[in-house]
């Protein structure tokens, strides 16, 4: 049986849906109730937790596989995992967000940057050479040039609407964020064969359905 650690809500709902596609009962899912851990036949077992401590249990290798957004992967990077499947769902992306003044402060000044993501915001910088002081915050990080904590933001953007309502824009976009399979380096050759069945089979059902979107947009 393979264990599998899935972020509750959103993405929870739509391996829900590709699991019944794939072939699953997923009775189970869906009637879940309040239970954390349920059983897909005797092939699947699923534990419900939040996005970071899908993370944590694959890197400990608790379990299997897990299935989370890539902007938690990018902020807790590990050797002890790799990334199998990109489910292209959920798409949205890091980018540093501020004012139109952002780009008149010197570049050898060290920049006040607001974010719940402090090693992608140091890699970004890093990477622009340009050093900068992070102020690490858990909730709307949007008030924090509102209010001159910081120079700038370096947040996950989906449509932008909040920036937008409080006189914020886009500076520059950092990376692409979608849901990603990953898996425990050791559990994937311990069970080499269900994992790479299961894998398979999510990747035949994505190259199918690309293909009957292709044929419908070249008709």
């Amino acid at each position: 049986m393979i264990k599998i650690a899935l972020t509750k809500g959103r993405i929870e709902k739509n391996i829900e849906e590709l699991l019944g596609e794939l072939g699953y009962d997923t009775n189970p899912m869906v009637n879940k109730d309040r239970k954390l851990l349920i059983e897909l036949g005797n092939e699947l077992q699923i534990v419900f937790v939040k996005s970071i401590d899908v993370v944590n249990l694959v890197k400990l290798g608790f379990v299997d596989l897990g299935i989370v957004g890539s902007d938690i992967i990018f902020e807790n990077p590990s050797e002890k995992y790799s990334q199998l499947i990109d489910f292209e769902t959920g798409k949205c992306f890091f980018a540093l967000c501020g004012y139109q003044t952002y780009s008149e402060i010197p570049d050898d000044r060290v920049k006040r940057i607001a974010t719940k993501y402090p090693n992608i915001a140091r890699a970004y910088f890093e990477k622009k050479k340009q050093e900068i002081e992070v102020i690490k915050l858990q909730g709307s990080v949007e008030i924090a040039p509102i209010i001159g904590i910081s120079d700038a933001i370096v947040d996950i953007v989906e449509t932008g609407d909040t920036l937008r309502a409080n006189g914020l824009s886009v500076i520059e976009p950092i990376a692409s964020v979608s849901t990603r399979l990953i898996g425990n380096n050791e559990r994937i050759q311990e069970k080499e064969h269900e994992i790479a069945s299961f894998v398979e089979k999510i990747n035949n059902y994505k190259n199918r359905v690309a293909c009957v979107s292709n044929s419908k947009n070249n008709r």
